[in-house]
């Protein structure tokens, strides 16, 4: 019994730990014009204190040491009142999704059936036996979030990529600012 209470106290504290280094109330960065992308090459030489200075804390946390955000929290409401647009990866602006492959998966995460760019999306089986498929950017290898398939969502995929939406950055379609 006391195994059991002391593992569940280090989990809870590890997902405390995950969340302290959040901004208060994180946002999702909007851009007006589509942001020029960092090559594989540019990405793998910024530092990880050069990674601290470009991004918030709560970026950071999410795209560099694997984090998450909160579900149902504001930037999840912001995606929700979101039009037409590209999503981008905050750190490296690479295209990932568009709002054509945007769904609303009720998870209280941004969802997506499909990348808008599938080479600019990798997915990587995580190595803690669980199962999951974590979803990492293919330019600057952050961590987005993770992709589930057979949820029975009615897309023409099956797929949900449950993405952290404080790491993208969103380009409204012309028209749509």
């Amino acid at each position: 019994m006391k195994k059991v209470f002391t593992l569940s106290v280090v989990v809870a504290a590890l997902g405390v730990l995950v969340y302290a280094q959040e901004d208060k109330n994180p946002v999702m960065p909007v851009s007006k014009e589509i942001p020029k992308a960092m090559s594989k090459e540019e990405a793998s030489q910024v530092s990880d204190t050069e990674w601290k200075k470009r991004l918030s804390s709560a970026q950071y946390t999410i795209l560099r040491k694997s984090g998450t955000e909160r579900s149902n929290g504001k930037v999840y409401k912001e995606f929700k009142e979101q039009g037409g647009g590209t999503y981008f990866c905050v750190g490296c602006d690479t295209e990932l999704f568009s709002s054509k492959e945007k769904f609303d998966s009720g998870s209280g995460w941004p969802s997506f059936y499909d990348p808008s760019q599938s080479e600019n999306v990798k997915s990587v089986m995580e190595s803690d036996g669980s199962g999951r498929v974590e979803v990492r950017c293919a330019t600057c290898d952050g961590h987005l979030g993770h992709v589930f398939s057979g949820e029975g969502h009615n897309n023409p995929t099956d797929k949900r990529y449950c993405i952290n939406g404080t790491v993208l950055k969103f380009v409204p379609a012309k028209g749509e600012e």
